[in-house]
């Protein structure tokens, strides 16, 4: 079984069993819609991506949040850096289409501390999913969550790959083994 870092984020996402597929792209927004989860227009461009196109099997994994700091890192770190880290403490990323799985997941998520969404900077309590991009630096690279004001947001960000999260910036990973 595979332990998780102590170092786990304690206002972040505990880990949890959440079952990832098994819906179309049509249920996923409207189970999104009914939970009242917006969405920005990066998000529905990550929707509309063809990793939505097909029903991929239901599957039940782990997941946790953990901070960049708690990887091991003490400096802003690029997302390769960060993947490649985690993956090292056998940690996973994330399929690509787990970002409205974990978003109706966690929707016990922590308010935010702003309200402003500051650009070029990761929003205060906001965890970002781990995983592989979907396409080149002009489609955004994947989903984040962040609850603003009391409302659920699945946001899609973009970034450079040379862009560096800062150490207390924190990122869902998948925890194989765990259970």
């Amino acid at each position: 079984m595979h332990e998780v870092p102590q170092a786990a984020r304690s206002d972040g996402m505990k880990p949890r069993s959440v079952v990832i597929g098994g819906v179309s792209r049509q249920g996923i927004e409207k189970r999104l819609a009914a939970a009242g989860v917006e969405l920005n227009d990066y998000a529905r461009m990550l929707l509309a991506h063809q990793v939505f196109d097909s029903v991929s099997p239901a599957e039940q994994a782990n997941f946790a949040s953990f901070r960049v700091q708690d990887l091991g890192i003490q400096q802003p770190a690029t997302l390769k850096t960060i993947f490649d880290l985690a993956m090292s403490q056998d940690l996973a990323l994330c399929p690509a289409s787990a970002g409205p799985f974990l978003r109706l997941a966690t929707m016990d998520q922590q308010n935010s501390t702003n309200s402003i969404l500051s650009a070029g900077k990761k929003p205060v309590n906001s965890l970002t999913i781990a995983s592989l991009p979907l396409g080149t630096d002009d489609f955004p690279k994947g989903f984040y969550l962040r609850v603003v004001d009391g409302v659920p947001w699945l946001r899609g960000y973009r970034c450079e790959n040379a862009y560096e999260f800062a150490p207390e910036d924190a990122f869902i990973f998948q925890i194989p083994g765990l259970g």
